[in-house]
């Protein structure tokens, strides 16, 4: 009980010095109960849309897909006749048909497109009575013509659309026209698709290309008949079900979960990678506290010694300051973890994805998690200072203040550094020198874990060479003050190293992040500069593929030389020793050639656009042993099997088309009939010499009416790609300025201690002759010169780690190393700025100090 009060008492006398502690942990905590609240939310979102929108069975086309759109721009289809032999099954209820498509844009009278830009769908499908058990009227009514359509009222909203306004819809069977009906609205939340319906024998005629077909029929079981039950019936009504996909409610949930957990989880694994590193850069802040409180209560702790207490009761005594942190910590960031969780719905929902606070969702796993991992990792980061004040003596209670110092575990610590670092240094060098990404990557894991350890064990070594050396250069303008900042960075090297170690982590991952963003933009370009010939490409940001009414518009634009088309079909190949391997096929206009130019180990790529020829990659033609003349067997799907020679092999280097396999597209129409046939993924085109700035606006102004598409020159998609990689990065970034901003907690903090533990040495100073301002001051330069430290080892190692990777993959053809300075060098000048703001607290209470109060202090 002595020991508890000691603690409480401990504690609360110095509970301002524990509050920047408490901050770092609260946010390290906050960041991991955002996370799985904002998760487990989203799965509620949707556990509750499959809930009211799955049927008790559904059965589907065998190949049928339920994401994604087809490559010929249909769904997969079931001949209406099916739903009366279904709905004979004995346990069914009521059998409809249903008509669901993706692969469909929709636009309104200004040819804007009204579809998500959060990348959820926009879904086209049959209006039925069954649709009331998820939406229900706001205004107007069912669609009753081929002219009418019903828009959920989100969709609307946003657009400013209302009811008599007309729609257009862009399928593969072409664009029709129709006029807003009615508007419904989800009874539980739509997390972001458009959908819009239409009477059932348009949807079929529109969306499939003629009627008598649906896409998937919906059962309902007699009450009663289990979902399971029902399932085998409706198999055995079917023959067995072999050629149909038959789902249970249950099942259908599933697969979504699936698909939606694909994106959650690497959601969900990196926001916990970050709140890990913010979790690791706290526990520098947090041993940083405590060895600096138990520096400064040396005397106190060698008078609790004197009078009996043991070395176990001392020792706990920190611990127990060491719980209470962290349970306060951990308590106030799980609250701030739920408010963090909403503060990501809302701008999920300002970018599309709408999720409601109605569904916020608070298992007791994410409260428990929360405090279990925040008090454990106090508790441990606390140890070591709680030992070493466990092994301070009662005499110490007669001398100065300061725990005693080990030369011994100084150079033990010294040469542990330097082997882990030589150690992690010679993993990135083996990582760079890999021959196979596999075995580089683990090299490349390896060489980043050890050089970090490395680094932050031999931290205080280096704290003196490098905050000299930043002395001589930043330090020493300032005079008599600059030298005593950075006489004051040395006075500790091992607090300089720990509180450097925790801004470096933050800054070596955005080094590293640069340099691997820079050199992928740099290979790409490289890459394009190099082989890509077509002045224009055209494609969707989606994915979705060309309608055949805009490549016909853009097939009579004046000033085009050519236009080529890309078509990818699945296929599976058969080499001549009877292996079987899956493959994309790319089928293309002859024009490809002059497109994008490919190097070809053996025969010429113009020969695999001869009649019954085709191309293989060269990373196929040694695994397979295939050589130019070889027959391979090529079974396309939706067509026949056809036996193509090889023309040519292509080398499988580079990052475009790596690896394809290359016909022609009138060889493709001879093994897949036209209803079969997959629409152009993308379009290449070139102009006519000196036509090229004609032929861009005239192809902008020939897709005007289809906006799913962008016309973009190499320039163009230059710039895409850099502004996609540069997202990317200020996402990173974001996520990373959580553990700069505790690491900038740990600057604050340190120096906050180290001056309430040179209160005297302070007011000394002030007494003979330093002014307030050249106090405050000195304590800047030091807090720049800790950060500088920090930004100058967090910068080195991260350029390592980035090269090292880099090298790693050019292995899959991004051979460029690009280094931007012009970030790195604009992180290291903010570092000081950093510095510059960590000071201004505790040098502002450092300024204000009484100086005879500070000379009588203790």
């Amino acid at each position: 009980m002595s020991v508890l009060k000691t603690s409480l008492r401990n504690f609360f006398a110095h509970k301002g010095r524990m509050a920047l502690s408490a901050v770092a942990v609260l946010l390290s905590v906050a960041f991991v109960c955002g996370t799985l609240v904002f998760t487990d939310t989203m799965n509620t979102t949707f556990d509750k849309l499959f809930a009211v929108t799955a049927s008790d069975v559904t059965v589907g086309p065998k190949d049928s897909d339920a994401g994604g759109t087809p490559q010929t721009g249909r769904p997969e289809a079931l001949p209406a006749s099916l739903v009366e032999r279904v709905g004979k099954t004995e346990g069914v209820q009521d059998a409809r048909g249903t008509v669901i498509s993706t692969g469909v844009t929709v636009v309104d009278s200004r040819d804007k497109n009204i579809g998500p830009t959060s990348g959820a769908p926009t879904i086209a499908a049959n209006w039925s009575d069954t649709e009331l058990r998820s939406v229900e009227f706001s205004s107007g009514h069912e669609p009753r013509g081929p002219t009418e359509a019903v828009v959920d009222g989100a969709t609307a909203e946003k657009n400013g659309l209302k009811l008599g306004d007309t729609l257009r819809v862009i399928s593969v069977s072409g664009d029709f026209t129709a006029k807003i009906s009615g508007l419904v609205d989800f009874k539980v939340t739509n997390p972001g698709a458009t959908v819009v319906y239409f009477e059932t024998a348009t949807a079929q005629r529109e969306l499939l290309g003629k009627t008598g077909l649906f896409t998937q029929i919906t059962v309902d079981a007699k009450p009663g008949v289990s979902h399971d039950a029902l399932k085998r019936d409706i198999a055995a009504s079917l023959g067995g079900g072999a050629d149909y996909k038959l789902q249970t409610a249950a099942e259908t949930a599933d697969e979504g979960r699936t698909e939606l957990g694909s994106f959650l989880d690497v959601m969900k694994y990196a926001m916990l990678g970050f709140a890990g590193i913010a979790f690791l850069v706290g526990i520098f802040l947090i041993v940083n506290t405590f060895s600096m409180l138990v520096a400064q209560r040396t005397r106190e702790i060698g008078l609790m010694r004197a009078i009996g207490s043991s070395r176990k009761q001392v020792n706990r005594s920190v611990l127990v300051e060491a719980l209470l942190l962290g349970l306060f910590g951990s308590a106030a960031g799980v609250v701030a973890g739920v408010g963090l969780a909403v503060g990501l719905m809302k701008v999920m929902s300002s970018i599309g994805m709408e999720l409601s606070t109605r569904d916020l969702t608070v298992k007791w796993t994410t409260p428990a998690i929360g405090l279990v991992l925040g008090i454990v990792v106090t508790v441990l980061a606390a140890y070591v200072p709680a030992r070493r004040a466990g092994k301070v003596s009662p005499m110490a209670a007669l001398r100065d203040a300061g725990t005693p110092a080990d030369g011994r575990a100084g150079r033990v610590r010294a040469a542990v550094g330097l082997v882990l670092t030589a150690a992690g240094a010679a993993g990135l060098v083996a990582a760079a020198r890999a021959e196979e990404a596999k075995p580089g990557s683990l090299w490349l894991a390896l060489g980043v874990v050890l050089s970090l350890l490395g680094l932050v064990v031999i931290g205080p070594l280096l704290a003196g060479f490098v905050v000299r050396a930043l002395g001589v250069v930043v330090l020493r303008v300032f005079g008599p003050v600059g030298r005593l900042a950075e006489r004051n960075a040395l006075r500790n090297p091992r607090r300089t190293g720990a509180t450097g170690a925790a801004l470096m982590i933050g800054l070596a991952l955005v080094a590293c992040l640069s340099v691997v963003g820079s050199s992928m933009v740099a290979s790409v370009t490289d890459e394009l500069d190099r082989s890509v010939g077509a002045d224009f490409i055209v494609r969707s940001a989606t994915g979705q593929p060309i309608v055949p009414q805009a490549q016909a518009a853009l097939a009579k634009t004046p000033g085009l030389d050519h236009l080529t088309s890309y078509k990818w079909v699945d296929a599976t190949v058969t080499d001549p020793r009877g292996r079987t391997t899956t493959a994309d096929l790319a089928a293309t206009d002859p024009t490809y050639v002059d497109d994008l130019r490919r190097e070809t180990t053996a025969g010429k790529l113009t020969d695999a656009y001869g009649k019954g020829a085709m191309s293989v990659g060269s990373d196929y033609a040694t695994e397979h042993g295939v050589k130019v003349g070889d027959v391979l067997t090529v079974a396309f799907k939706g067509g026949d099997k056809a036996r193509l020679k090889v023309a040519a092999i292509t080398a499988d280097i580079g990052n475009v088309d790596n690896g394809a396999m290359y016909t022609s597209l009138t060889t493709l129409a001879e093994h897949v009939p036209a209803e079969r046939m997959p629409q152009s993924l993308l379009l290449l085109a070139s102009a006519e010499d000196g036509q090229e700035t004609q032929a861009y606006q005239a192809l902008k102004d020939a897709l005007a009416p289809y906006p799913q598409y962008q016309v973009n020159n190499q320039a163009d998609y230059k710039k895409a790609l850099q502004d996609q990689v540069g997202q990317l990065l200020n996402i990173v970034y974001g996520l990373l300025a959580l553990a700069i901003v505790v690491a900038v907690l740990g600057v604050v903090n340190t120096l906050a201690l180290s001056v309430v533990e040179r209160t005297r040495e302070i007011g000394l100073m002030r007494a003979i002759g330093l002014s307030r301002r050249q106090l405050r001051r000195m304590i800047r330069l030091e807090s720049v010169v800790i950060a500088l430290f920090g930004a100058l080892l967090g910068l080195g190692l991260g350029m390592g780690w980035g090269t090292s990777a880099q090298k790693l993959l050019a292995l899959d053809g991004l051979g460029v190393l690009d280094i931007p300075w012009s970030t790195i060098l604009t992180v290291f000048v903010g570092s000081a700025f950093v510095g510059l703001f960590a000071a201004l607290v505790p040098a502002f209470r450092a300024g204000r100090m009484n100086v005879l109060n500070a000379i009588a202090s203790e």
